[in-house]
């Protein structure tokens, strides 16, 4: 796991910026100071459609969630069977611009410590470039020191730039349903529990 965090790293660095500190690799972003999970898309549409689309977790994330995602001040609970349990709130909302919620509550049933993830925040950053919206993402606190780290950074990835990227221009992402999916796909390539 170290040598590919070092390759990883490597490779981040040679698109290194020193005006801001950040390495750039296509559509993945390693902060070089936080380490931080980040990755961007650019989608072809407005930045009111891909905010609106964001706070709809059930149409990207997972069918299974219950609560509003979309309400400042309210929580939601995420599960996947038993291997992962979430809790999240929404505590800023920048109208178009900016979306952050916190990690209040987490389990996993595959890291000796269940509760890797909580008061991390999701922060989803929008921005206009070239007549088309810029969603940066970063699960601040996600950082490889974390032993779900390479899980999570397969799983992210592909919700952020095939999900999500696909829900905002489309209307139909690839959420979890109740059984099977994405997750069920992780489970079975990194050798999870599957309760």
């Amino acid at each position: 796991m170290i040598s590919l965090i070092f390759i990883s790293t490597l490779i981040a660095m040679q698109s290194f910026h020193p005006d801001n500190k950040t390495a750039i690799n296509n559509s993945m972003t390693i902060n070089m100071e936080s380490e931080s999970y980040t990755s961007t898309i650019l989608v072809d549409k407005d930045a009111s459609t891909s905010f609106n689309a964001i706070k709809n977790f059930r149409g990207w994330w997972s069918e299974e969630i219950e609560g509003n995602t979309d309400k400042l001040g309210d929580t939601f609970f995420y599960h996947y069977k038993d291997v992962h349990l979430c809790k999240l709130k929404l505590i800023e909302e920048i109208p178009h611009k900016k979306l952050v919620y916190l990690v209040t509550d987490n389990e996993f049933n595959f890291t000796k410590d269940k509760a890797e993830w909580i008061n991390t925040k999701l922060i989803f950053d929008l921005s206009v470039e070239e007549n088309k919206t810029k969603v940066v993402f970063t699960h601040e606190g996600l950082t490889p020191k974390y032993e779900c780290y390479n899980v999570c950074n397969d799983a992210w990835t592909s919700y952020i730039q095939g999900s999500l990227k696909d829900y905002i221009e489309t209307g139909k992402g690839k959420p979890n349903g109740k059984e099977g999916g994405l997750n069920a796909e992780l489970v079975k390539k990194w050798g999870l529990p599957d309760k």
